[in-house]
């Protein structure tokens, strides 16, 4: 029997007066993100090997982006990024065997843009204020952060920061095409 493991995610918009250090904080995980996806693309190219999670954490600990997040964060993007890679590769092999399933070739995971980018935070309940847990509230560790817990019992919270500076979605521009 599978074990449910509840979630909790928090989008945090600019504007809020949280924005400026969720801001900073996304910014510093997309750093760490593209620095260890950059490690993993060049073993890969050299090797046609995909760095495992755990080789990966032993050589990111003395990174500046790692040290930058608290540990368990840090650990929590290069886990999201070991998923993208394994994914990738199961997608590759499925291509392999029939390609017209596929509208094209499945590509590397590619790096977040270097200014716009940000990549979400993972706080596992290890990483969380359990004092303030109690009393309803997420408090994110190394942060000032004290967010309302709609459930109890979280196991994990994502922030997800948006900007609101992307381009238009499908649904709008769907939208903008039937006005034509």
């Amino acid at each position: 029997m599978a074990t449910m493991r509840l979630v909790e995610k928090h989008v945090i918009r600019r504007g809020s007066p949280y924005w400026t250090e969720i801001d900073s904080l996304a910014f510093k995980s997309k750093n760490l993100y593209n620095r260890a996806n950059y490690e993993i693309r060049q073993h890969f190219f050299k090797t046609h090997q995909i760095l495992s999670y755990n080789e990966m954490a032993s050589r990111m600990q003395r990174e500046e982006s790692y040290c930058d997040l608290p540990r368990k964060v840090s650990q929590q993007v290069l886990r999201c990024l070991d998923r993208n890679w394994k994914a990738w590769k199961e997608a590759t092999i499925a291509y392999e065997k029939n390609p017209y399933s596929f509208l094209g070739k499945p590509r590397l995971p590619k790096y977040k843009d270097k200014e716009k980018g940000r990549n979400l935070l993972v706080y596992t309940i290890q990483a969380i204020s359990l004092k303030e847990l109690k009393k309803g509230w997420i408090k994110p560790s190394g942060t000032n952060l004290l967010l309302c817990c709609k459930r109890e019992n979280i196991n994990e919270v994502r922030i997800v920061p948006r900007a609101d500076y992307r381009k238009k979605g499908r649904g709008q521009r769907a939208a903008m095409l039937k006005e034509r």
